[in-house]
């Protein structure tokens, strides 16, 4: 008796790649709405402008369901079509990198917060260190994700190499702020609240060079969070 032949699974292949291409492209909006949140948190500090505070706390929900989309779509990658190698280096590191944007959506939220209480505050002179390290902050982030979108590991390396001069602006704003406490013990909740918002800021540049190292994984297959790293066994053998 004749047999039915199988139907091949090549005719998915286009479907998986315009999936993942429709990935990369959620992973880029995302990235985009969280820089966006987090240069307007900072300029709600410099313009002393609560109103901007207020809407950057009450539009986290966006960067919420974005993360839950996000971790939709890379299940039901991984459970439909068994993704291997690059591929699904990309969809794990989907998963990671969504959360780390996630994060720093919740580091704009706390900045805001920290605004909102330093308003009221007598003002501290150190603003321009904020200044420089949300300028900071937001290039790595800008550059880690035009790393992803462009498969670049060497630009993803470069934003790494950054985070230590992101450390050393913060170093220096403690120190700023320690000499204002020093000098005036009136402006001590001030300094703190600005203390608060310099740790967002490095925190938000910590998850920067978190997406960063995902994409050296995704290209390349090496786990560099560690030093001595080399390329992961499972996840490269079928590159």
């Amino acid at each position: 008796m004749a047999t039915t032949p199988s139907t091949p699974a090549t005719p998915l292949i286009p479907h998986f790649a315009r999936a993942l291409d429709d990935l990369r492209a959620q992973l880029g909006a995302m990235g985009r709405v969280v820089e966006e949140r987090v240069r307007r948190a900072v300029r709600s500090l410099e313009e002393r402008d609560a109103a901007l505070a207020r809407a950057v706390i009450d539009g986290d929900r966006e960067v919420n369901e974005a993360h839950v989309a996000i971790d939709g779509r890379c299940f039901t990658l991984l459970a439909l079509h068994q993704p291997m190698a690059g591929d699904l280096r990309t969809i794990v590191a989907g998963v990671k990198m969504a959360s780390d944007l996630e994060r720093i959506g919740d580091l704009a939220v706390n900045i805001a917060e920290a605004v909102l209480r330093y308003l009221p505050q007598p003002p501290v002179n150190t603003l321009p260190g904020i200044q420089r390290m949300a300028e900071l902050a937001t290039a790595m982030l800008h550059d880690a994700l035009a790393a992803f979108d462009a498969r670049d590991p060497a630009a993803a390396q470069r934003v790494l190499d950054r985070d230590d001069t992101l450390d050393e602006v913060k170093a220096k704003m403690f120190r700023e702020c320690l000499d204002t406490i020093r000098r005036d013990s009136r402006l001590t909740e001030s300094a703190i609240h600005l203390l608060l918002v310099s740790r967002h800021l490095e925190r938000a540049g910590d998850h920067a060079t978190n997406i960063a190292e995902d994409v050296i994984f995704i290209v390349t297959a090496r786990d560099v969070r560690h030093p001595g790293s080399t390329r992961h066994p499972a996840l490269a053998a079928t590159d």
